[in-house]
């Protein structure tokens, strides 16, 4: 008889909001990948991926920042992110940065290879379906970078539809920007409040009780926006509902 394969070794790469902001969403994906048959290690000295400083044109420190990550995370089997953009920007521009630098282009295609957004990894690599049930109506919203980068969209709402009680409702717009965009909402904070604005009357009137997406960055933008204009609607990452974590305190509602 064949010795059953070992359990894939993950390193889960938390992202800098996650751990200073919401740690809850950590705990969510350690959760989800080791009911999806997964070993997790969480390597540490973790910072942030470099997403701003390469934004905002700082290429010598995005290199040094991904240089450092690149060391951090070599020799797991995958690399695992409960964010969009972070999972873009170690798969897609990490070795974009150093397509003339032969020695650390190597070791950044070998990370990028592994590398991938946590529905994603759960849904099209483990094939994993959530045993998880959650009384409620959810709409979900498109982030940016795991849509335009990564192609997520199908993966977060299959997972979605196999958590009981749960109702997907559609929301307008949802592909479209919440305003975010990073250090985009600090350049023009004018033009990210209209975009938000209409993102937030758009969520609001779908229905839904929850708002759920990808990308922490996103749903802090929205919650705030949802919450100063008085909206009962509350959000929270999908994989904290996909590992039945949706019944805790919503971003925005942590004391």
């Amino acid at each position: 008889m064949t010795p059953a394969a070992p359990p894939p070794r993950v390193a889960l790469f938390v992202t800098c909001l996650v751990d200073l902001i919401r740690p809850r969403i950590g705990f969510a994906a350690i959760r989800a990948l080791e009911a999806a048959g997964c070993t997790v290690v969480v390597p540490a000295g973790q910072t942030c991926c470099g997403q701003p400083a390469l934004n905002s044109g700082a290429r010598a420190e995005a290199t040094a920042i991904a240089k450092r990550t690149i060391a951090l995370l070599e020799g797991h089997d995958a690399i695992v992110v409960p964010s969009g953009s972070c999972a873009a920007t170690i798969r897609v521009q990490y070795p974009e940065l150093f397509e003339h630098d032969p020695a650390w282009l190597a070791r950044a295609e070998a990370v990028a290879a592994r590398t991938y957004e946590i529905m994603a990894y759960l849904d099209e690599v483990r094939g994993w379906r959530p045993d998880t049930a959650l009384d409620a109506t959810a709409t979900y919203h498109d982030s940016c970078s795991g849509l335009r980068e990564l192609g997520i969209k199908a993966q977060p709402r299959r997972l979605l539809n196999h958590v009981a009680g749960l109702s997907l409702i559609p929301l307008k717009g949802a592909e479209t920007c919440c305003g975010f965009g990073g250090t985009f909402c600090v350049k023009y904070p004018a033009i990210s409040n209209a975009i938000a604005t209409e993102k937030a009357a758009a969520i609001d009137t779908s229905g839904a009780d929850l708002l759920l997406a990808g990308d922490l960055g996103c749903l802090m933008n929205m919650a705030g926006k949802l919450h100063r204009d008085g909206s009962a609607v509350r959000a929270f990452h999908a994989i904290e509902v996909i590992a039945g974590m949706g019944g805790g305190p919503a971003i925005g509602e942590e004391t």
